[in-house]
């Protein structure tokens, strides 16, 4: 993307005195993103849980590789039905429906007795884990006020590293019980989040955005109204929303469903997937380009490689024993929540492409010292390497941080705040599941890849590709700190911002006709 695009448009200054955080809309977007909390456990349990199932279970190392990553390509069920369900029922019922679905799939984990019961168990929490993942960003991008977007955006990402960190918390507290009962009881403590989840999700209020796209716009000024900075920012973000669904000025709250039936079809999600992917403006495809490109290169520099297999990591880096390699995962998983926070305190004060960049650069660094430290320890006697296991350790320590600073928080602000409006809810879940698909490549090939090339030629492979996601994001990732939802699109060059989200359409005549408000 050219930089004199973003030139063009001016930019959103910060208030000398920054406005006091709204604590409404802090309390819905820590509530929202609570669900992510599922994710983390489910892939860092898994890390530990992975020797004493193949133990119990008698399956073998490519068996445990589908089984680690699997999920991920399950999850693409949920993250992909989740645009549509969140258009159709709203994002906080969306978000009890996760919460649910994974319940029951923690349950069939904990308690199964063969593979093939495991392997229904991680379909099910699949499901949950797409829904989840898909629906927590856009819910608090739409809630948050633009001046603390990106922190309350980033905070799913917080929470599926406190899921991640938990989950090692788990590992470390069961593994010492008898092997058929410590993965069980690892999986079994992951039902029991999702419970408080549902029920604390029923007290939030509904997306305005998705509250006024059903007409009902009496409720969404009273949400933005709790969730705004001022009431002056509320009525301009309700304004902004209704020119972006195409209900023109002067409508009254008696008069909204009206309008929206007359004038703005598709409220319940139709026709989105045509203007995405079929006939999508020359924006549109940018954003999705933008999208996908940094949902790909978030997974594909092998994140979930480290987090799942750190144990086998570090034994190979000479951490033998159960208690250390668990420990020491257990710091990988601090070192990632600790530095999120980093990150959700920068981003609406340096802007998303500085700590992008810096996040990337970051790992490839980290990356490549790790593999270096790998290479001269497979050639030297265990006795002489030492230094080298210290060095493995801290760059995998380091590589956890460089991503939770940037590429692990941001791929989830970025991706829920360039979609117009119309568009959001389905082209996020297209974002998800490339995430997902990555993920789910690189922790079922991660086994096979180092018993081919080495561990140390796994994350060179892993360094070159963050490398190559630098570039890509240095060149197609313009700045959106401090710009409306409703306004971002005009960085990848529409010139109406979410009115030109849709496409010409003839109508019966042959005719030309506006889009602004049958497609919006």
């Amino acid at each position: 993307m050219s930089k004199d695009v973003s030139d063009e448009i001016p930019t959103a200054e910060a208030p000398a005195k920054r406005a006091p955080l709204n604590k409404y809309a802090l309390a819905c977007a820590v509530l929202a993103s609570m669900n992510s909390i599922l994710l983390g456990y489910d892939i860092s349990v898994m890390s530990g849980a992975q020797k004493f199932m193949k133990q119990d279970l008698k399956i073998t190392d490519r068996q445990v590789e589908v089984l680690a990553g699997i999920i991920n390509i399950y999850s693409l069920v949920g993250s992909l039905a989740a645009g549509r369900t969140s258009d159709w029922i709203g994002r906080r019922y969306t978000m009890v429906l996760a919460a649910a679905i994974f319940f029951a799939g923690a349950l069939i984990m904990g308690l199964a007795p063969s593979y093939a019961v495991v392997m229904l168990g991680r379909f099910v929490a699949g499901v949950g884990v797409g829904y989840a993942l898909m629906i927590a960003p856009v819910y608090t991008a739409e809630v948050a006020p633009t001046s603390a977007r990106g922190l309350l955006t980033s905070f799913p990402e917080v929470f599926i590293n406190t899921g991640v960190l938990l989950g090692y918390v788990s590992n470390f507290a069961f593994y010492r019980l008898p092997v058929h009962i410590s993965w069980r009881a690892m999986f079994l403590v992951g039902a029991v989040p999702p419970v408080f989840l549902a029920v604390g999700v029923l007290a939030m209020p509904e997306s305005p955005r998705w509250l006024v796209m059903q007409g009902r716009i009496g409720d969404a000024r009273r949400v933005l109204h709790k969730t705004s900075d001022s009431p002056a920012e509320a009525e301009e973000r309700l304004a902004d929303i209704k020119h972006a669904v195409g209900i023109p000025e002067g409508i009254s709250d008696n008069e909204e469903v009206v309008a929206i039936s007359r004038q703005s079809k598709g409220t319940h999600g139709e026709g989105v997937w045509r203007d995405l992917l079929l006939r999508p403006t020359p924006a549109v495809r940018r954003v999705l380009i933008a999208c996908l490109g940094l949902q790909f290169f978030q997974q594909a520099s092998g994140i979930d490689s480290v987090v799942l297999y750190s144990p086998r990591v570090f034994d190979k880096a000479g951490l033998h024993s159960d208690s250390n390699s668990i420990g020491a995962s257990v710091a990988v998983g601090a070192s990632k929540t600790l530095f999120i926070l980093v990150a959700t305190f920068l981003l609406d004060r340096v802007g998303r492409r500085p700590l992008l960049l810096t996040s990337a650069g970051g790992m490839v660094i980290s990356l490549v010292t790790l593999a270096s430290a790998l290479h001269v320890i497979d050639h030297r006697p265990e006795g002489e390497a030492t230094p080298f296991v210290v060095l493995s350790i801290a760059a995998v320590l380091a590589f956890v941080a460089s991503f939770s600073i940037g590429m692990g928080p941001i791929a989830w602000v970025y991706t829920s705040e360039i979609f117009p409006l119309r568009l959001r809810a389905q082209g996020c879940a297209l974002g998800t599941a490339m995430n997902r698909v990555m993920s789910g490549a690189v922790t079922m090939s991660f086994i096979s890849l180092y018993k081919a090339i080495t561990f140390a030629g796994a994350f060179y492979l892993y360094a070159g590709i963050a490398m190559a996601g630098w570039v890509f994001m240095f060149f197609f990732l313009p700045e959106t700190r401090g710009r409306s939802l409703e306004d971002t699109l005009k960085l990848f060059g529409s010139s109406d911002g979410d009115a030109d989200a849709g496409v010409e359409k003839e109508d019966g005549h042959g005719q030309k006709k506006s889009t602004e408000l049958t497609t919006q």
